[in-house]
């Protein structure tokens, strides 16, 4: 009787020992996937506490919305130049954040001539909750975007793109559509997730396989793979000219990561260094120098 009452908490025990392991693994691509997304306020709140943001208050803006890769509704926010230009550029976000997270990098823009529009991200911001793909949805939606601003403002001379983190990581995954623009900056972005994500774990202590793991069971329930969200794939024919910035000190996506990605490209590209920088700190540590870069390498495409 004993013996049988054994057997049968064993079991029992075995049985939730399965369902909690079979739990996990398809909660894995969703942890991955679906990070805690900040409110409009409480991003606006953070860059407040890093940097003057009044310049904002000031700006003639303008919110709309642009349908994006298959229908999905994409928040925009255009914000006009005091001064009349017909430059203008198109700024992406990082993970979690969402477009109140490029203001960092307009003040700098529009010193330097340009309109800029933010927007939020699939999945972030004001739009409808979903998951992230890491480039592969989110740089259709761009294409979409570049291509609604051609045909909304009819005066432009020039037109960029400039991303941070996830947002570096879009604009150079839609580079493989072709999109109308004269240049690219692309700030800590990562050549494919993946070792973003492995290299994570293993910092703190877990298993890498577990990454595997997820993109097995992202598979089955997003129909994306972990291994195919590769922007730097997006290179193998682009000739836009693309300046790569990374934090030398970025140990969330390290420097290789864009390192690689600029021997990737077949276009003219530059490569810089932020020393005493982390990860998407760049333009907060050493502003005077970030702009300058950018201001060079703009000049050097005959763009300012």
């Amino acid at each position: 009787m004993k013996s049988t009452m054994f057997k049968i908490i064993l079991l029992v025990i075995l049985c939730l020992v399965l369902v909690l392991a079979i739990g996990i693994t398809f909660w894995l691509p969703s942890f991955v996937m679906t990070g805690k997304r900040q409110t409009l306020e409480e991003a606006f709140a953070w860059q407040s506490e890093h940097y003057d943001t009044s310049f904002y208050e000031d700006l003639n803006t303008s919110d709309y919305v642009v349908s994006g890769y298959e229908d999905y509704k994409l928040h925009v926010e255009f914000l006009k130049n005091q001064k009349q230009t017909s430059k203008y550029i198109i700024l992406s976000h990082g993970y979690t954040d969402n477009r109140m997270g490029s203001l960092k990098y307009v003040s700098m823009y529009m010193d330097l001539g340009f309109n800029c529009i933010i927007y939020d991200l699939r999945g972030h911001g004001e739009n409808a909750a979903t998951f992230t793909t890491y480039g592969i949805r989110e740089g259709k939606d761009l294409k979409y975007l570049v291509d609604d601003t051609r045909k909304r403002y009819k005066d432009i001379s020039v037109l960029g793109l400039h991303g941070e983190s996830l947002g570096a990581a879009t604009t150079i995954t839609a580079l493989q559509y072709s999109p109308a623009v004269d240049f690219v900056v692309a700030d800590c972005g990562f050549s494919d997730i993946e070792n973003v994500l492995k290299k994570g774990y293993q910092d703190a202590h877990v298993p890498s396989f577990l990454v595997d793991i997820a993109d097995l069971t992202g598979r089955l329930r997003y129909h994306y793979s972990i291994k195919e969200m590769r922007p730097i794939d997006a290179l193998d024919d682009n000739t836009i000219p693309i300046l790569f910035l990374h934090g030398e000190k970025d140990d969330l996506i390290q420097p290789k990561n864009s390192k690689d990605m600029a021997k990737r490209t077949k276009g003219y590209h530059e490569m810089h260094l932020i020393s005493g920088a982390g990860h998407a700190e760049s333009i907060l540590v050493q502003p005077e120098n970030y702009r300058e870069i950018v201001a060079e390498y703009l000049k050097k495409l005959r763009l300012l």
